[in-house]
């Protein structure tokens, strides 16, 4: 397969942009090689400026569910564009996108837009601080929260791609009121609240876990933080902005019939534009500024053109068989990989949940940060490899998830599955 555009856009791009991009994973450092450089997508299709085609199960990270350029989505985009793209004022959007995600998400009462999953997190902590009047918050080995400073302890995703300690930068007073706990560990989480009893303002989880590979919670998990976190007073804040109207409309809270007190959504409530938000119980969210005196604000925040993105992708996804057909083309996938890897007798775990799924290189069960990080690697990187030489696009890290869209076809999967049948047979020998 041809790469000599990317190579050369690659090149330029390294004496302007730090390492060549502008977020670490995209620099393919987890698996060797040169990124390829987008020109355009259409529906369950990546084209690279080298006119490579590419069946694509990262969709910007999980944003497209509908896939790349959905119609009705773009001419959503269109039409408000015409009429302005940012107005620095309220609009009715703002309100409709937030009557959707109410209505879809159990928990959420009352919503706060911001542009990114890093304000959407950053701004949850801050509002538990001043709800609880508490300052020390637990989270979990390998989870992801963004790059806030107070989240960037045994951080999952990009710093476990790039084999990163800790970031430089970050002050230890930044830090000092964060508490670690693995994950799936209860007896952990418990300990943590009886060392800091009357402390902790919240817990904040990735309720299935994306950012350190996807890892599911195990049974009860959930619903034994939501029980500790009532025990100890504290707050539950699940970090959707992956799992949000991806492992079902309503998100893992719905999944698995847990509610938090917070929610953090991200990636498809945007419909692929920059968008993101928190919300939660209507007492905790009075809190913020101008109802009250937690100050949190953005220029973009509630822009028109993510609005109506977001708007419409969510009419279009709270179809009831849209995510029955999403559940069931994830399933397939799953399976038509492990029977693959099966066959060449090479260690293989897949999983899912709704139209997220990933999977590792390993024979043992993976269940937390330090069991992914056990996982092969180096035969992920081989294996990335040989499904792009097959014009399929994964994501260039085995610490992150996969993910479907509407757009892939019951051919695409037997295509992807066919294409992982011959990459795992060329790894093995």
């Amino acid at each position: 397969m041809i790469n000599d555009a990317s190579s050369a856009a690659f090149e330029r791009a390294q004496a302007l942009l730090p390492g060549g991009v502008n977020s670490p994973v995209r620099a393919f450092r987890g698996v060797g090689g040169v990124p390829r450089f987008i020109d355009r997508g259409a529906g369950a299709y990546l084209y690279d400026i080298d006119g490579n085609q590419y069946i694509d199960y990262v969709l910007s990270w999980g944003p497209l569910i509908l896939g790349h350029a959905y119609p009705a989505v773009v001419e959503a985009i269109c039409v408000q564009a015409q009429r302005g793209t940012s107005f620095g004022a309220p609009t009715e959007l703002e309100s409709e996108l937030a009557e959707l995600v109410i209505a879809a998400v159990p928990s959420v009462e009352m919503v706060r837009f911001v542009s990114s999953g890093t304000e959407a997190t950053m701004s949850a902590i801050r509002l538990a601080r001043a709800y609880t009047q508490r300052e020390k918050i637990i989270k979990f080995e390998g989870c992801y929260h963004g790059h806030a400073d107070p989240f960037l302890v045994q951080a999952g995703s990009g710093v476990a791609t790039l084999g990163l300690p800790d970031s430089p930068g970050v002050l230890k007073s930044a830090t000092s009121n964060t508490l670690t706990a693995p994950f799936n560990d209860l007896d952990a989480v418990e300990a943590l609240f009886k060392a800091n009893a009357d402390q902790v303002a919240a817990l904040v989880i990735e309720p299935v876990a994306g950012n350190m590979g996807f890892v599911l919670p195990r049974e009860g998990y959930l619903a034994g933080l939501r029980q500790l976190c009532d025990q100890h007073g504290a707050l539950l804040i699940f970090d959707e902005v992956m799992t949000g109207f991806r492992v079902a409309y309503g998100g893992a809270q719905a999944y698995f019939n847990v509610m938090p007190d917070l929610t953090c959504l991200g990636k498809v409530v945007g419909g692929g534009l920059p968008a993101a938000a928190y919300g939660g119980r209507r007492e905790i969210m009075q809190q913020v500024a101008p109802a009250g005196s937690m100050y949190q604000a953005g220029t973009l925040s509630g822009n028109p053109l993510a609005m109506v993105a977001g708007i419409q992708t969510l009419r279009e996804i709270a179809k009831p068989e849209v995510f029955e057909r999403l559940t069931g083309v994830t399933s397939t996938l799953c399976q038509g990989f492990w029977k693959a890897a099966f066959k060449n007798g090479i260690p293989f775990q897949a999983h899912k949940a709704g139209s997220m799924w990933g999977f590792f290189f390993a024979a043992d069960e993976v269940y937390d940060f330090t069991s992914a990080k056990r996982a092969d690697t180096v035969m992920f990187g081989k294996f990335f490899h040989a499904m792009l030489e097959q014009g399929v696009y994964l994501a260039p890290s085995q610490f992150e998830a996969a993910f479907v869209s509407t757009a892939h076809t019951d051919e695409l999967v037997a295509q992807t599955i066919n294409a992982a049948q011959a990459a795992f047979a060329s790894i093995r020998s």
